[in-house]
């Protein structure tokens, strides 16, 4: 599958950005790990994706973040996945002396000798990702900085992984450059197969507006709003990647329901890739 740059079709502030593909068997997107559980959110996280192209770039995680964090994140849920726990024992059946050594310097004795972590995990869940800079604050070297980051996820310094190192995607995580984002976000191919029996809604999530997504009101789905309200707040926006000063900041979450088109699934596997492929390359969507 080829990635170039999505070409603008006719739109009202169109953002310019990257489009990211996030599938692979597993993915864990943490929110509220802590000590031995590791959680995962339903989506890609604000600090997840940006740490992902921040390791595209080789940035160590003592380095400033500030270049990413102006860009916007917006996730369509393609297919949500299941919630996977995974039960880890650590020490269990050694020697005393070979057991976990605690913040004392001591070992670990009798019953205390094995820890449990739980750890989850999204299984088979896919989604589509827009990285865009917003249209009231784009500077001189947007263009400049997109094409930096799409190079740096292309040929990324250091592997990629989806929320955890354990969980690889399954292929290139770019799609494409677009100088209308969003709009390709709506429209690309979703991974997948229709929904049988009523319409079943694609759940679009962002830390700006939805009412931006270029999409008709009369899409929207039953009891959902245009997504110009917030829903809540997510603590997932990073202030520094720094391993003994990590911190996050609380953004709004926004979403928003709509009713895609049945034709716009595209299966599973080759079937999916190969739609994706030929979207991307056609004469309508090509990458230029």
């Amino acid at each position: 599958m080829s990635t170039a740059t999505l070409p603008a079709p006719d739109a009202v502030a169109a953002e310019p950005g990257l489009l990211l593909r996030l599938a692979g068997p597993l993915q864990s997107w943490g929110e509220h790990s802590h000590f031995n559980e590791r959680d995962t959110a339903g989506f890609p996280t604000r600090s997840g994706v940006l740490g992902l192209l921040a390791a595209g770039l080789g940035r160590g995680r003592d380095e400033p973040v500030d270049d990413l964090t102006r860009l916007s994140l917006t996730v369509r849920t393609d297919r949500p996945g299941v919630i996977l726990r995974d039960l880890h024992t650590v020490g269990g059946g050694l020697p005393a002396k070979a057991t976990v050594t605690t913040a004392e310097g001591k070992k670990r004795t009798g019953d205390t000798g094995t820890l449990l972590t739980h750890r989850y995990y999204l299984a088979d869940a896919t989604f589509t990702v827009a990285l865009t800079i917003p249209a009231d604050a784009q500077a001189a070297d947007s263009a400049a900085l997109l094409r930096r980051y799409a190079q740096a996820l292309r040929s990324p310094q250091w592997p990629l992984f989806l929320g955890r190192r354990s969980c690889p995607p399954e292929g290139p995580v770019l799609l494409g450059a677009s100088r209308d984002a969003l709009h390709h976000l709506v429209h690309l191919p979703l991974t997948g197969w229709p929904p049988r029996g009523a319409p079943q809604p694609v759940e679009f999530l962002s830390d700006r507006p939805l009412d931006r997504l270029p999409v008709p009101v009369h899409l929207n789905a039953v009891n959902s709003d245009d997504g110009t309200h917030t829903t809540g707040d997510v603590k997932d926006d990073p202030v520094s990647f720094h391993p003994r000063r990590r911190s996050h900041r609380a953004r709004p979450l926004y979403r928003r329901s709509v009713h895609l088109s049945p034709v716009q699934y595209a299966g599973l596997g080759t079937d999916a890739l190969t739609r994706l492929s030929t979207y991307l390359n056609n004469e309508e969507g090509s990458l230029s």
